[in-house]
């Protein structure tokens, strides 16, 4: 696995890292505190898979 050397990679790292701990964040951190984040929240309180899935297409 190559280690990502650009800013880029970095923060979309950082990003899957907070995702599996916190979905809304990372999705906020990511877009703001849109309709996307309150999706990923709700998500999220229902069950953390969904949230985390939903947080990973979000990044990527």
């Amino acid at each position: 696995m190559a280690t990502p050397t650009t800013a880029t990679g970095t923060n979309k790292l950082l990003l899957i890292i907070i995702a599996f701990f916190l979905p809304p964040l990372a999705v906020a951190l990511k877009e703001g505190l849109n309709g996307s984040f309150l999706l990923n929240l709700v998500l999220t309180l229902l069950f953390w898979l969904p949230g985390f899935i939903h947080a990973l297409l979000v990044i990527l």
